[in-house]
This record gives C-alpha cells, sequence and structure tokens, in this order.
C-alpha cells in the first residue's frame, strides 16, 4: 500500500514539474522572448524577422500586433509595426500617425505607412524604424490608436518590448 501511495506521489510530482517549470522559464528568462521571433526568407538575400501578439486595448477589444524588421543583402530595409482590428468594428483614422506614449507622459509618433491605400480600414501599419531604437527594453509604452469609432490604447507587456528590441538588434 506505501509502494503504491509512493508512486502516485511520483506522478503527481513529476507531471507538476512539467507543468510548472515550463511556466517558471517563460516567467524567469528574457531568452524566451527571443524564441518567438519568427525568420522566413521572402526571397534570396531577403530575411523578414517578424513578432506576432494579439494584445487586447483597455475597451477589451483583441488586436494583432505584428512588429516586422525586413532585411536586404546584410541592410535594414524597414521595421513596421501593423496592427489588425476586427473587421467591421474598427477603421483607422488614415493617415494619422500612431501615438507611442512612455510612462513618464514622453510621445513619439510614427507614421502612417498606408496612408489611403490600407489593405483593409481595420489595418493600420507604421513605420517604426527611428522609433524603435528610442525604445529601452525597461520601458512601458502605450499605442495610442487614432480611429474613427473612438480613441483606443494598447498596453504593450514588457516581454514583447523585450522581443522587439531583440529583433531590432543588428543581424
Amino acid at each position: 500500500m506505501l509502494e503504491l501511495m509512493l508512486i502516485n506521489v511520483r506522478k503527481l510530482v513529476s507531471i507538476l514539474l512539467l507543468i510548472i517549470l515550463p511556466l517558471l522559464l517563460v516567467m524567469v528568462s528574457p531568452e524566451t522572448a527571443i524564441a518567438l521571433i519568427q525568420q522566413q526568407e521572402e526571397a534570396p538575400g531577403q530575411i523578414l524577422y517578424k513578432s506576432r501578439h494579439s494584445l487586447r486595448d483597455h475597451q477589451g477589444n483583441s488586436w494583432q500586433v505584428i512588429l516586422f524588421k525586413r532585411v536586404k543583402n546584410g541592410e535594414v530595409k524597414d521595421v513596421s509595426l501593423r496592427l489588425v482590428g476586427f473587421p467591421g468594428s474598427v477603421t483607422f483614422n488614415h493617415p494619422e500617425p500612431l501615438q507611442i506614449v512612455f510612462s513618464n507622459g514622453r510621445i513619439l509618433e510614427a507614421v502612417d505607412e498606408f496612408g489611403e491605400k490600407a489593405p483593409g480600414p481595420n489595418v493600420g501599419q507604421y513605420d517604426l524604424t527611428d522609433i524603435l531604437p528610442k525604445i529601452s527594453q525597461a520601458d512601458q509604452i502605450e499605442l495610442n490608436l487614432s480611429i474613427a469609432q473612438t480613441k483606443s490604447a494598447i498596453a504593450v507587456p514588457s516581454p514583447v518590448v523585450l522581443e522587439w528590441k531583440a529583433i531590432n538588434s543588428p543581424g
């Protein structure tokens, strides 16, 4: 009986370790953010690095937030942030800039890359080439979106900022 209980306890401990250990690794290790970066070859000599997250704005609406960097023959061509809201529920005010608001009140504006030629009214894309180097890994930032219905803001979690910084690093 005691032997059977020990086997069950060992199984329970093993299961708990399998569940808890990966969670601890994600929470503790900054390298895990880097592992989420996707890399694909678009053409010979042209690589696209991409980070994709589903984040919620302060009203609870879900957004796809995609940062990507395009490198051609070792030279960075662009670093852009694409924001995609639920179709039919949001319309971006093109060509309004994206405001990036820091916790200390500083505001940077990213240029709308689509202007009037967005693939859909619920899609915005902004140039972060010159802005991302000004954001540190420790910064807490919020994206203020200019959409037709109302002002909307998305808080960007620190692990996502860390991932963006990893994408923007040389290479």
